[in-house]
C-alpha cells in the first residue's frame, strides 16, 4: 500500500484507455468476472475448507479515490461461479487500538485445530510503519475477536500483506512485506511466534508485495504482487518453505488498465485457480483512476516440472463452473453469479447472514449452471419484504429474456423489513440452465430477497 504515489502517478495513463474500454464493454451484463459486483473488492485470500471455496476480501468504499478501505469481507462457493455474501467479518473497531477511519489492507484466514485465524496488515495512530495484527473466530464467517490486543508483529516499514502457509511437519510460517518478503515461525496457537523477523532468502525478481506460499507435489511456491506499476502476478519455487527463492516468470503480465494485484491461489475439485483484481467496474462508472477494484478468477495450469503455464489478462467470462447448482434447498438470495442493479444489507446482529434488494426496475440475479432435474419444479417460495403492490419477479432460464417459467406477483407485507414467504407456480423448468430472476416494478426500492427455492 505504500505505493499509493506511484499508482495515482499511473492515473492518467489508465484513464487514456477508458474510452475503449467502454466502447467494448457496454453494460457487461452476462460477464462471470468479476465474482462480485455488489461492491468493490481487492485482495483476494482464498480457503478451502469442508468442500466449499470461502473467499475473504478487502473493501474499497464506494467514495474511495485513494485507498479507503474499513472492513473485510467473506464469499463462499461450491462450484466457482454462484458466491454467497456474508458480509463483513470484521472491521477497523474489531481492533479498537488501532487507526480507525483507514487501512484495512489484504487480509488472509486460515483454520487450524478447529479455530479459524484472521491476520491483517494495521495502522495505529502516531506510528508511522505497519503492523501485522491477528483475530480468531469458531466459523469461517466470525465474527472474528482481537485475539491479543495488540500486534503480532510490531511494526516495521513495509509490514503488510500477511500470508500463513502451514508445512507437512506442522510448522506454521507467516510472510508478509514490501517491498522485501519477510517471515516468522508461528507457534501452535497462531497468535505467537518464536525467533526473530526473518527476510527471506533470495527476493525473486520483479517482488512487489503481496506474497502468497503454498505447497504443491513437493514443491513450494511464492506468488506476489510484481513490478509496480502496473502489476502483475510472479511466482518463484524453491525446496523448503524458507527459500532460497528462485524466479519461474509471471503467471500473469501486468496491464495498463490495472495499477495493482494481489494474488491467491488454490485447487479445488481436481483444477487449480488462481485470484486478483482488476478495475473493471470503476471504469464502468467512471474515466478516472479510483482506487476502487474488483477480484476476478482465473483456471491455472501447471506443466509436468511443476512451473505455471502464463495467463492472458482477466477475461469477462470467469472460470467453467464445477458441477451444477441445487435449486431445491433453500438458497440464500445473496448468492449470485452476477447482477445488475441489486444492493446486499446484512440483517442486523452478529452472524446473522445477507440479504438482497432489488433497487431498480429491470434489476435481476443471475445463478449459474441451476439443475432442475428430469421432473423439473412446479412451485418457487421466496421470503421477501416490501411496502409496495405491483412488484414482480419474473423467472427465465439461459438470459434475461429467456424463457419464462414463472413470476411471483409480490404482495405489500407492509414493510420493507417484515418478512413473508410467498410462492408462485412453476412450468417449463427441467434440465440445467442458467436461472435470472428478474425484477419489476416502480422506481425507487422495489422489494427486499432473503432466500428463495423451488420445490
Amino acid at each position: 500500500m505504500n505505493k499509493l504515489m506511484n499508482k495515482l502517478k499511473i492515473g492518467e495513463l489508465v484513464a487514456g484507455f477508458t474510452v475503449a474500454v467502454a466502447a467494448t464493454m457496454g453494460t457487461a451484463c452476462h460477464a462471470d468476472n468479476p465474482v462480485v459486483q455488489t461492491c468493490f473488492t481487492a485482495d483476494p485470500a482464498p480457503m478451502l475448507y469442508s468442500n466449499t471455496v470461502y473467499l475473504y476480501t478487502s473493501h474499497d468504499e464506494d467514495d474511495a479515490k485513494g485507498f479507503h478501505m474499513l472492513d473485510w469481507k467473506c464469499y463462499s462457493t461450491t462450484d466457482m461461479v454462484n458466491w454467497t455474501d456474508h458480509g463483513s467479518i470484521a472491521n477497523l473497531a474489531t481492533f479498537p487500538w488501532a487507526r480507525q477511519d483507514n487501512d484495512a489492507w489484504a487480509p488472509q484466514v486460515i483454520e487450524r485445530d478447529g479455530k479459524f485465524y484472521l491476520y491483517i496488515p494495521i495502522s495505529v495512530p502516531g506510528w508511522p510503519k505497519n503492523a501485522i495484527a491477528v483475530a480468531v473466530a469458531d466459523n469461517p464467517f466470525g465474527p472474528f475477536k482481537d485475539a491479543l490486543g495488540h500486534p503480532l508483529v510490531d511494526k516495521a516499514n513495509g509490514y503488510i500483506d500477511p500470508t500463513v502457509f502451514v508445512d507437512d511437519d506442522g510448522q506454521a510460517y507467516l510472510y508478509f512485506g514490501n517491498p522485501n518478503a519477510w517471515y516468522v515461525k508461528l507457534n501452535r496457537d497462531m497468535i505467537s511466534y518464536s525467533g526473530e523477523v526473518v527476510k527471506a532468502d533470495g527476493k525473486p525478481r520483479n517482488y512487489q508485495e503481496g506474497p502468497w506460499v503454498y505447497k504443491r507435489n513437493g514443491h513450494y511456491y511464492l506468488a506476489y504482487a510484481s513490478t509496480c506499476c502496473p502489476e502483475g502476478i510472479g511466482y518463484a519455487m524453491s525446496d523448503k518453505p524458507t527459500g532460497p527463492w528462485e524466479f519461474k516468470g509471471n503467471i500473469m503480465d501486468g496491464n495498463g488498465l490495472s495499477s495493482g494485484n494481489h494474488p491467491g491461489i488454490i485447487d479445488f475439485k481436481g483444477k487449480s485457480y488462481v485470484f486478483g483484481f482488476n478495475y473493471k467496474l470503476n471504469w464502468e462508472l467512471t474515466d478516472v483512476h479510483r482506487e476502487r477494484r474488483s477480484v476476478c478468477v482465473a483456471e491455472m495450469t501447471y506443466n509436468p516440472d511443476g512451473t505455471i503455464q502464463n495467463l492472458p489478462w482477466w477475461n469477462n467470462d470467469g472460470v467453467s463452473q464445477a458441477g451444477v447448482f441445487n435449486p431445491f434447498a433453500q438458497v440464500e438470495a445473496a448468492t449470485i453469479c452476477y447482477e445488475k442493479g441489486i444492493t446486499t444489507k446484512p440483517r442486523g446482529g452478529e452472524n446473522q447472514g445477507i440479504y438482497v434488494s432489488a433497487t431498480e426496475n429491470g434489476a435481476y440475479i443471475k445463478v449459474k449452471g441451476v439443475d432442475f432435474g428430469s421432473k423439473g419444479a412446479t412451485n418457487f417460495l421466496a421470503r421477501v419484504a416490501t411496502g409496495t403492490d405491483g412488484t414482480t419477479i419474473t423467472l427465465r432460464l439461459d438470459s434475461e429474456t429467456g424463457n419464462a417459467i414463472g413470476t411471483l406477483k409480490v404482495k405489500s407485507t407492509g414493510a420493507f423489513d417484515k418478512w413473508e414467504t410467498q410462492s408462485c407456480a412453476i412450468k417449463g423448468a427441467r434440465g440445467v440452465h442458467d436461472l435470472y430472476l428478474k425484477f419489476f416494478g416502480s422506481n425507487g426500492p422495489l422489494v427486499n430477497l432473503d432466500y428463495w427455492k423451488f420445490e
